[in-house]
């Protein structure tokens, strides 16, 4: 029924401005502005709409996921712009090492993945496959 109709996601945020200064500025995103909110341009085609809600609360689950090249490096890069991430411990020896990054791809338990929120209180990540 869908399989050739457009598609695209959104998730809400408390400040749209905010929005604009950590999506455009601090992960390096093109969007543009309608008076309902921001539509971000992902890489290969796809857009997610960002609209602010009043009663906005965060998402509790990574709403966007970044596959990078090197986790390390791009961790490096975020943190220097300011960017916290975020430290977990999922039991049997899955969680966090002190940069906020979980060494899934030696483990054997999935990619290399860091996890770090917007101003919204919104879970990202970026994550090394292999």
């Amino acid at each position: 029924m869908f399989k050739n109709t457009p598609a695209f996601s959104g998730f809400s945020v408390k400040n749209l401005d905010e929005a604009k200064e950590f999506y455009g500025k601090t992960l390096g995103l093109e969007f543009s502005q309608d008076d309902m909110g921001l539509t971000i341009k992902l890489s290969g085609g796809g857009s997610i709409f960002v609209y602010s809600k009043d009663d906005h609360e965060p998402a509790t689950y990574t709403i966007l996921n970044f596959v990078v090249d090197d986790v390390d490096k791009t961790v490096d890069e975020l943190t220097v712009k300011g960017v916290s991430f975020e430290q977990y411990d999922f039991g049997n020896g899955m969680k966090t090492d002190d940069k906020g990054i979980m060494r899934g791809l030696k483990a054997g338990h999935g990619p290399d993945i860091a996890w770090f929120k917007d101003p919204a209180g919104n879970i990202l990540s970026v994550l090394q496959e292999k």
